[in-house]
């Protein structure tokens, strides 16, 4: 029997993504598509500093970051900062209604998710294995 490549190259959910929306509808949404799909640990952070609270306490396997937030607007300088968590770092998925605003060397840290987006394309990227980036390719990770 012939197999589908591209349903068998799909990853399995992350058990734990951090959500940092400050839309209070669209971050309830995504939290109910998640845990629908089967994300075991689903966290919700509204703020910036909330976000680099829930940072301190663990470390997510992925995080949907809103980069337009209220207190702060330019929400990447969280995902600059999980960079440099190094090789395990939380994969990034950018959430925007503007991704021309998100300057190209940060763009390059995830996928962009151009708001508004239905949260079932939400589960389908995250089922995408993750890109790897040149240094772990040349490392061999």
């Amino acid at each position: 029997m012939a197999t589908n490549s591209s349903t068998d190259a799909l990853a399995p959910l992350p058990a734990h993504i951090l959500v940092v929306e400050d839309d209070a509808v669209l971050g309830l949404a995504i939290e109910q598509a998640l845990e629908d799909a089967g994300v075991a640990r689903v966290e919700i952070c509204s703020s910036t500093e909330q976000a680099l609270a829930a940072l301190r306490r663990s470390t997510p396997n992925v995080i949907v970051l809103d980069v337009h937030l209220a207190d702060r607007d330019d929400g990447w300088a969280i995902a600059e900062l999980v960079t440099t968590l190094g090789p395990d770092s939380p994969r990034i998925i950018f959430s925007t209604g503007k991704p021309d605003d998100i300057p190209a060397n940060v763009a390059a840290m995830g996928c962009i998710m151009e708001k508004p987006y239905d949260t079932a394309t939400l589960v389908k990227v995250l089922r995408q294995p993750r890109r790897r980036g040149i240094i772990a390719r040349l490392r061999g990770l």
